[in-house]
C-alpha cells in the first residue's frame, strides 16, 4: 500500500476532530459531527471545506487559446479575465478525461482546476496535446491549498475577512485579493448548488487561512464539513462526479452534459464522435431518481424494467437530508427511460421515481 497523499490541512482536520478516510489516495476528512448536520448547514447557513486535493495547472504562451479550444469541450473564447468556464475534456473516442474548470487570468494566461484523483493522468495527456501549440502545461497543484466556504451566510462571512468586494464577483467570476492577510485567488464557485467561494491560495498558508475562516464563522453558524456532505450536497444539486456520472465510457452526451459541448466552435478532440452520437441520441444516458424510501441505494445495483431485465446500473446513491428519501443517478438504456425502473435493494424491490435535478431549491448568486 502506498502512503497516503495529505493536504496542508492535514494537522488541522485531526486537531478538530475530522473522521480521516482514504479518498483517491488523499489523507481526508469525511466528517465532523456528522454528514447530515454538515449537509444542512451548508444548505441553511455555511460550511467550511478542504479541497485542497484538487489540482492546478497553468496553461500559458500566445497559442494558449488555441489550444484550449482544442482541448476542451466547451467555448474558450467566451473567457475574459476575471471569468470561469465550466467544461470536459475528451479522448478521441468521446469519453471523458476529466471535467475542469478554466479562469482566465489575462490574454494567453490560463489557470485550470482539475479533479484530485486525476491531477497525473490530467497533466500528463495535456502535455502530450500541447505538442506543437505556443505554450506550455504546467502542474502547480502543490504549491496551492483551496478551501470551499459555502452556503447562503458564505459571502457575508468572507466579507468580514477580505476589503474585496465580494458582491461585485459574479457567480462563475473570480478576483484576485486577501482573506485574513492571505493572498489569493477569490472565485465564485463551488460543488454544493449552493451561493460560496472557492479560495486559492498558497500551501503554507492555508491552515492559518482556515483557522481565520472557522473562527469567524462562529457568528454565522459555520460548520465545518467533510466529503461525505460534499458529495450527498452535490448530488442533490445534479452535479457530476467523475468515475460515476461521466467517466472514460461515459460521454458527456450520454451524461447530460451537452451544455457544455459547442460544436460550432470549431473541432476539438472527440468533436466527431461526440456530434454524431448527439445525432443519433445515446444509446444509454444519465438519469437522476429519487424513491421515496430513505434506504440508500449504492453504486453498482442493477436498475430492472418492469420484467426484471437489467436495463442499467446506479452509478451514485445517497440519502438526502432535505427530502429525507433516498436520490442517486444511474446510466440506463435510453429506450428503457420511457418505461417504470426499479431497482433490488437487498431483496426488497423499490421503484424510481425519475426527477430532473436539482432536487432541492437552491440559493446560487
Amino acid at each position: 500500500m502506498s502512503e497516503l497523499k495529505v493536504t496542508p490541512l492535514n494537522a488541522f482536520h485531526r486537531r478538530h476532530g475530522g473522521r480521516m478516510v482514504d479518498f483517491a489516495g488523499w489523507d481526508m476528512p469525511v466528517q465532523y459531527k456528522s454528514i447530515l448536520e454538515e449537509h444542512r448547514a451548508v444548505r441553511q447557513r455555511a460550511g467550511l471545506f478542504d479541497v485542497s486535493h484538487m489540482g492546478e495547472a497553468d496553461v500559458r504562451g500566445p497559442g494558449a487559446l488555441k489550444f484550449l479550444q482544442h482541448l476542451v469541450s466547451n467555448d474558450c473564447r467566451k473567457l475574459y479575465p476575471g471569468r470561469v468556464l465550466y467544461t470536459v475534456m475528451c479522448y478521441p473516442h468521446g469519453g471523458v478525461v476529466d471535467d475542469l474548470l478554466v479562469y482566465c487570468r489575462g490574454e494567453g494566461d490560463y489557470f485550470l482546476c482539475l479533479n484530485a484523483g486525476n491531477i497525473e493522468k490530467d497533466v500528463a495527456w495535456m502535455q502530450e496535446q500541447v505538442k506543437g501549440y505556443d505554450c506550455t502545461v504546467v502542474n502547480r497543484s502543490a504549491e496551492y491549498a483551496q478551501l470551499a466556504v459555502q452556503g447562503p451566510a458564505a459571502a457575508a462571512l468572507l466579507q468580514t475577512l477580505t476589503r474585496s468586494d465580494l458582491p461585485a464577483i459574479k457567480y462563475y467570476h473570480f478576483a484576485e485579493g486577501e482573506v485574513a492577510g492571505v493572498p489569493g485567488l477569490l472565485s465564485r464557485t463551488g460543488y454544493t448548488g449552493e451561493d460560496g467561494f472557492e479560495l486559492y491560495c498558497p500551501a503554507d498558508a492555508g491552515e492559518r487561512l482556515a483557522e481565520a475562516v472557522l473562527a469567524a464563522g462562529a457568528s454565522f453558524g459555520l460548520e465545518l464539513a467533510g466529503l461525505g456532505s460534499r458529495d450527498s450536497l452535490r448530488l442533490e444539486a445534479g452535479f457530476p462526479l467523475y468515475g460515476h456520472e461521466i467517466t472514460e465510457q461515459i460521454t458527456p452526451i450520454a451524461a447530460g452534459l451537452g451544455w457544455v459541448v459547442k460544436f460550432d466552435k470549431g473541432p476539438f478532440i472527440g468533436s466527431a464522435v461526440l456530434q454524431a452520437e448527439q445525432a443519433r441520441g445515446p444509446a444509454q444516458r444519465i438519469v437522476f431518481f429519487k424513491t421515496g424510501d430513505r434506504r440508500i441505494i449504492r453504486g453498482g445495483a442493477p436498475v430492472l424494467n418492469a420484467a426484471g431485465t437489467a436495463v442499467g446500473v446506479v452509478v451514485s446513491g445517497t440519502l438526502s437530508p432535505i427530502l429525507n428519501e433516498a436520490i442517486g443517478s444511474a446510466l440506463v438504456d435510453a429506450a428503457a427511460t420511457k418505461d417504470a425502473l426499479q431497482v433490488d435493494v437487498r431483496g426488497t424491490t423499490l421503484n424510481l421515481a425519475l426527477a430532473k435535478p436539482p432536487f432541492v431549491a437552491l440559493k446560487k448568486p
